[in-house]
C-alpha cells in the first residue's frame, strides 16, 4: 500500500501488457509476481468495454432514436413503394403502349416487359448491396449514406421522366433509371441496418433496427394511396372514358406516379447529412474513440460522457509507453474471416435468399387473387383498372403486412431472432401448403371465398413477423464493425437474388400445363399448385437451415457477439491487455475514472 498526499485509497485497475505493468497516473511497476499472477488470473477474461460504447450500450431510448427510425426508415419506405407501385403502372403502360390496333381489347404489358423492368430493379439491387456495404466499412457510413439517397431520388425522377414518349424509347430507359433506382434501394439496406443498430442500446436494439425495417409497410401503403389518388384524378378529369378508350393523359399518370416515390427521400436528405457518423465505427475503424464521444454526444443529450476526453489525455502517457506489437488483422477473403465468421455468413445469406423466393413470389402472386373480385380489364377504362390492383394492395398492407411489421417490432427483443426466424418460416410453409394442396380441386373454383384471401394475407403476415425482419436484423449484429456493413451487402445481395428468382421464375412456372390456359405472352408452366407446393418447400429449407446455423443475438452488445467467437473489441480475437486489480493512491488522473482500456483495433492505444 502506498500513501499520497490524501489520505483514502481507492482501488484502480491497472494494464497488464506483455509482461510489463503500469498504473494509472503515475507509471509506477509492479512486482513480476503480482504481474504472472494477475495475467493468469485474467487469462480467460473479455477485454474491458470502451466507455462511449457501454455508456450506448446502456443508454434509454431518446428523441434521437426515433428520429433514427424515420431518417434510417425513408430508403425501405421507398424500395417498397417502387416495388409495388410496378403493377398498377404495368397496367397503365399497357393501356398506353400496347392497345392493339383496331381496339377490340385493352392493352396488357407482355410479360417479357413486366419480367425485365422487375428484374433490373433487382439486378440493381444487387450491385447495390455490394457496392455500398463495402463503402460503408470503408468510407464511413455517414459519407455513403447520403450519396445513395441522392442516387435514390435522381433514379425515381427519372424512371418518371424516362425520356420520351415512343414505347421502346420509354420502356429502355424507364429499365436504365430502374436500375439505377435498384443501385440506390440496394445501397440503402446495408447502410440503414448498420446505422441503426451502432447508434441503439442493446436491450432495444432488435425493435429499432425492425421498427427501420416496418417502413417497407408503410411504403406499400403509400404507393397505393398515390396511385388510387393519381388514377381518381384522372379518370375524373378526362371524363370517366370508355373501357377501351385510353387517353393521352394515362401517359403521363404512370410517371406521376414513379416521380412522387422521390418525395419522401428528397424530404430526409437533410437529415441524413447532418447525422454524425456512428459511434462504433469512430471509434473501432478510424480508431478515434475521443471523437466518438463527442460525436455521440451531440445527439444523446443524457449520456455522461464528458470526462472521456480528459480521460483520452491522461492515458498518453500508457500509449506512449505500449511496446510495439505485429497487426493481427485480417481481411474479409482470408481464410481467418471464413474460419471466425463464414459460418455466420452462410446463415444470413442462405437464409435471405431462401426468404425472398417465396416472398416475392407471393407478392406476384396477388394477381392471381383479387381478378375475381374486381370487373375484368374489358368493362373498366385504364385508370380504373390501376386504382382497382392499388385498391386490393392497400388492402393486404392494413390487413397482413403492417401487422406483421408491428408483431416483429414487440417481439423480437422478448422472443428473440432465432425462434421468430424459425416460426415465421414454418408458418409461411403451413399457409403456402394450405393455398397449394386443394388448389386445383376447390380454390380456383372458389376464389371469392374469405378463407382464400385469409390463407394468403397470413402469409404476408408470418414473413413479415419472422424471416423479412429478421433476415434484416442479423447481418447488422453478428459481424464486427470493420466488416458489418460489407457482410450486411452480401446477406442482403445474396436476398435479391432470390427475389429475382422468385419475381420472374414464379411469373413463368405458375402458369398452367394446358396450353388453352396459358394467360397471354406465357408458355405453359408446371401449374399453381405444383409452384406453391415449391415455395412451401422453399420455407421448410429455410427453417432447416435457421436452426442448423443462426446463431441468438439479442439483448447482446455488438461486441459481446464478436467476442463470443474468440474476439475482443479489436475484432481480431487477440488480447493485448489484461486488468488486475491494486490499492494505489488516488491520484487526479484516477480520481476521473479508475478504469482503463485500451483502444478496439489498435491494441496499443489506451484510454481510460
Amino acid at each position: 500500500m502506498v500513501r499520497s498526499s490524501t489520505s483514502s485509497t481507492i482501488p484502480i485497475k491497472t494494464q497488464v501488457y506483455d509482461g510489463a505493468s503500469l498504473c494509472c497516473g503515475c507509471c509506477l511497476p509492479l512486482s513480476p509476481l503480482l504481474i504472472r499472477a494477475a495475467a493468469a488470473a485474467a487469462a480467460a477474461a473479455a477485454m474491458p468495454p470502451i466507455r462511449v460504447l457501454t455508456a450506448l450500450d446502456q443508454a434509454r431510448t431518446q428523441y434521437y432514436h426515433f428520429k433514427a427510425i424515420v431518417i434510417a426508415g425513408m430508403g425501405l419506405f421507398t424500395d417498397s413503394y417502387d416495388l409495388f407501385c410496378i403493377p398498377p403502372v404495368m397496367k397503365l403502360i399497357g393501356r398506353v403502349y400496347y392497345a392493339p390496333p383496331d381496339g377490340s381489347a385493352p392493352g396488357v404489358t407482355p410479360p417479357a416487359v413486366v419480367s425485365a423492368t422487375v428484374g433490373v430493379a433487382l439486378l440493381g439491387a444487387v450491385a447495390g448491396n455490394l457496392l455500398f456495404g463495402a463503402l460503408g466499412d470503408r468510407a464511413g457510413r455517414r459519407r455513403v449514406y447520403g450519396a445513395c439517397l441522392l442516387l435514390m431520388v435522381c433514379s425515381s425522377v427519372g424512371s418518371g421522366f424516362s425520356v420520351c414518349r415512343t414505347r421502346g424509347c420509354a420502356l429502355a430507359s424507364l429499365c436504365l433509371f430502374r436500375f439505377l433506382l435498384g443501385v440506390a434501394v440496394g445501397g440503402d439496406y446495408p447502410l440503414s441496418a448498420t446505422i441503426m443498430s451502432e447508434f441503439a442500446n442493446r436491450r432495444t436494439r432488435g425493435s429499432f433496427i425492425a421498427a427501420v425495417f416496418s417502413m417497407q409497410g408503410f411504403g406499400i401503403l403509400a404507393s397505393s394511396g398515390v396511385t388510387m389518388a393519381v388514377a381518381a384524378a384522372f379518370d375524373r378529369y378526362t371524363g370517366r372514358p370508355p373501357p377501351l378508350h385510353t387517353p393521352e393523359a394515362a401517359d403521363l399518370a404512370w410517371r406521376i406516379i414513379l416521380m412522387i416515390g422521390a418525395v419522401p427521400a428528397a424530404l430526409t436528405f437533410y437529415w441524413r447529412m447532418a447525422m454524425p457518423e456512428t459511434a462504433r465505427f469512430t471509434a473501432l475503424v478510424e480508431h478515434d474513440v475521443v471523437k466518438a464521444t463527442n460525436d455521440i454526444g451531440r445527439v444523446l443529450t443524457d449520456l455522461d460522457l464528458a470526462a472521456i476526453a480528459e480521460e483520452e489525455a491522461a492515458a498518453a502517457c500508457l500509449r506512449r509507453a505500449a511496446p510495439p506489437r505485429p497487426s493481427s488483422a485480417y481481411g474479409l477473403f482470408s481464410l481467418r474471416f471464413l474460419r471466425r465468421h463464414g459460418r455466420d455468413l452462410f446463415a444470413c445469406a442462405s437464409a435471405w435468399f431462401l426468404l425472398d423466393i417465396p416472398y416475392y413470389s407471393s407478392t406476384l402472386f396477388q394477381s392471381q387473387i383479387y381478378q375475381p373480385w374486381f370487373p375484368p380489364a374489358s368493362r373498366v377504362n385504364a385508370f380504373q383498372e390501376a386504382f382497382n390492383v392499388a385498391k386490393f394492395q392497400a388492402i393486404i398492407a392494413v390487413a397482413s403486412t403492417i401487422p406483421g411489421y408491428f408483431a416483429a417490432v414487440l417481439l423480437i427483443d422478448r422472443v428473440g431472432r432465432r425462434r421468430l426466424q424459425m416460426a415465421g418460416f414454418l408458418l409461411m410453409a403451413a399457409f403456402l401448403f394450405a393455398l397449394a394442396g386443394p388448389y386445383d380441386r376447390y380454390w380456383r373454383g372458389h376464389a371469392t371465398d374469405a378463407w382464400y384471401i385469409v390463407l394468403y394475407a397470413l402469409t404476408f403476415f408470418s414473413a413479415n413477423l419472422g424471416p423479412n425482419t429478421t433476415t434484416f436484423i442479423l447481418p447488422a449484429e453478428l459481424f464486427p464493425a470493420r466488416f458489418r456493413s460489407t457482410c450486411h451487402g452480401i446477406s442482403g445481395a445474396a436476398g435479391k437474388l432470390g427475389a429475382l428468382i422468385g419475381a420472374v421464375g414464379f411469373l413463368w412456372a405458375s402458369q398452367e400445363r394446358d396450353k388453352g390456359k396459358v394467360m397471354a405472352g406465357y408458355k405453359p408452366g408446371i401449374g399453381m399448385m405444383y409452384a406453391l407446393v415449391i415455395l412451401g418447400g422453399i420455407s421448410l429449407l429455410g427453417l432447416a437451415v435457421t436452426y442448423v446455423f443462426t446463431p441468438e443475438t439479442m439483448r447482446r452488445s455488438l461486441e459481446e457477439n464478436e467476442s463470443e467467437h474468440g474476439q475482443s473489441q479489436n475484432g481480431d480475437g487477440e488480447v493485448g491487455c489484461q486488468e488486475v486489480s491494486s490499492e494505489v493512491p488516488k491520484s487526479p488522473a484516477s480520481m476521473v475514472s479508475s478504469h482503463v482500456s485500451t483502444s478496439p483495433i489498435n491494441p496499443y492505444r489506451f484510454s481510460v
